[in-house]
C-alpha cells in the first residue's frame, strides 16, 4: 500500500475496487481505528465503487506529526490525498472522528464531494474536558488499559460472543494506535463543535447511527439529518462500530443512498435515498 508524503507527515492509504470509469468512495476510520475496520464493506462494494482508504494521521500506518491536530488538520489531509491522486470529487463515509471529518468537509470542500456519510457521530462529540481528560490519561499509562471498556462501548455482548475474533481485531489495532497521535486527535475533537453550522450542509447527506450506541446515540445523529439541507437518518442494529456489527444491512443502505437520485449542492439531480425497511429511519 502506498503513501502520500506531506510537509509533516506521510498519509498510508489503499486504493481498491472499479476501474476508472468508477465513482469515488472515501472511508475515513474512527478514533483509534485503521483503514481495515472497512474491510467488511470493501469486500461488498469493491465492485461498484473505486474505493479510497486511508489511516488518519496519527494511526495505523500514517505519520505521527506532533499533537495536538485539529478537525481542520484532519479535514486538510483528505483533500490533500484526493490532490494528489486526481480525484475532483468523491462520495464520503466517515465513522465518529470520521463523521465529524465527513461535516467538516461538506462545509469547506462541498465541491469535492458528490454524497455524505457519517456514522456513529454527532456534530460534537463529547465534551473539552471529557477528552482533555482522556489526552492525561493515555499520556500516562498509553491505550492498553482503555481497552475493556472500548469493546464494551464499541460492541454489544452478543455481538463480542457471536464474533471475537472480528472484536479481538479492532481492539488490537485500537491497543497499537499510538499514544501521540491518539491524543493529538482527541485534542481534535475537544475543539470540534460544528452544531451551529449544520444548516450550511447541502450536500444530500445520510446519518447512520447503531441503535444501542452509547457514544453517538441514535438522537445524535438524528438531529444532524435533520439540521442540514438535504439528510435522512437511519437506525441499524449494534453499538458504536455499527458498519461491522451490521454490515450488510449497512452497506445495503450505505449503496443505495449512494446510487439514489436527489437534490445536490451544485444543482444538479442527484440521487435519493429510496426507502428502506433494513433499519428504522426518520
Amino acid at each position: 500500500m502506498p503513501d502520500l508524503h506531506l510537509p509533516t507527515h506521510r498519509l498510508h492509504y489503499r486504493i481498491d475496487g472499479a476501474a476508472a470509469a468508477g465513482p469515488w468512495l472515501v472511508f475515513c476510520n474512527s478514533l483509534g481505528t485503521d483503514l481495515h475496520m472497512w474491510d467488511a464493506q470493501v469486500a461488498d462494494l469493491a465492485k461498484d465503487f473505486r474505493i479510497l482508504r486511508y489511516d488518519r494521521r496519527g494511526h495505523g500506518g500514517s505519520g505521527i506529526p506532533a499533537p495536538p491536530y485539529s478537525l481542520a488538520d484532519l479535514g486538510a489531509d483528505v483533500i490533500a490525498l484526493m490532490d494528489a491522486l486526481g480525484t475532483a470529487r468523491a462520495h464520503f463515509c466517515g465513522l465518529s472522528i470520521g463523521g465529524l471529518t465527513a461535516q467538516w468537509l461538506a462545509l469547506h470542500a462541498a465541491d469535492r464531494l458528490e454524497r455524505v456519510v457519517v456514522c456513529a457521530t454527532a456534530a460534537r462529540i463529547g465534551t473539552p474536558a471529557g477528552w482533555h481528560a482522556r489526552i492525561a490519561e493515555v499520556e500516562a499509562d498509553g491505550l492498553q488499559g482503555l481497552v475493556p471498556a472500548t469493546a464494551e462501548r464499541w460492541f454489544t455482548p452478543a455481538f463480542r460472543a457471536a464474533r471475537p475474533e472480528a472484536v479481538a481485531a479492532i481492539l488490537a489495532s485500537f491497543a497499537a494506535t499510538s499514544a501521540d497521535g491518539y491524543a493529538g486527535c482527541c485534542a481534535a475533537l475537544a475543539g470540534a463543535d460544528l452544531r451551529d453550522r449544520l444548516a450550511q450542509i447541502a450536500t444530500p447527506l445520510l446519518a447512520i447511527s447503531g441503535e444501542d450506541d452509547p457514544v453517538c446515540p441514535p438522537a445524535d445523529l438524528e438531529a444532524i439529518a435533520r439540521a442540514v439541507q438535504h439528510g435522512r437518518h437511519v437506525a441499524l442494529p449494534g453499538r458504536h462500530i455499527v458498519n461491522l456489527e451490521s454490515a450488510d444491512t449497512f452497506n445495503a443502505v450505505l449503496r443505495d443512498f449512494l446510487r439514489a437520485a436527489g437534490p445536490s449542492s451544485h444543482g444538479r439531480t442527484r440521487p435519493a435515498l429510496q426507502s428502506t425497511n433494513s433499519g428504522r429511519t426518520t
